[in-house]
């Protein structure tokens, strides 16, 4: 989150469900204020967006890849697997 001295005041109006559902996150405990549960919802919607971008980049590379180097991906993310099923968590 922001800190509080580096806050910017907005205001606006929102729809009756997007104001219900913010009160909810208060309620609930997940934000303390109205501009924390603001925050909080920006910040999922910013994830999200972020995800969606990065899920466009990584389709995009494996699309751009020749035969030969999706072929070499795939052997390296067996290699990978297989020697990561070698690591003991638990010790």
């Amino acid at each position: 989150m922001a800190a509080r001295n580096n806050r910017q005041k907005i205001s606006t109006t929102i729809a009756p469900e997007n104001g219900a559902f913010l009160r909810s996150l208060i309620r609930r405990g997940k934000a303390s204020t109205m501009a924390e549960a603001v925050d909080r919802a920006v910040s999922v919607a910013r994830r999200a967006e972020a995800r969606a971008r990065l899920e466009a980049a990584t389709e995009a590379y494996f699309a751009s890849l020749s035969p030969e180097e999706q072929e070499e991906d795939r052997l390296l993310g067996e290699a990978l697997a297989y020697e990561a099923g070698k690591v003991n968590f638990d010790e």
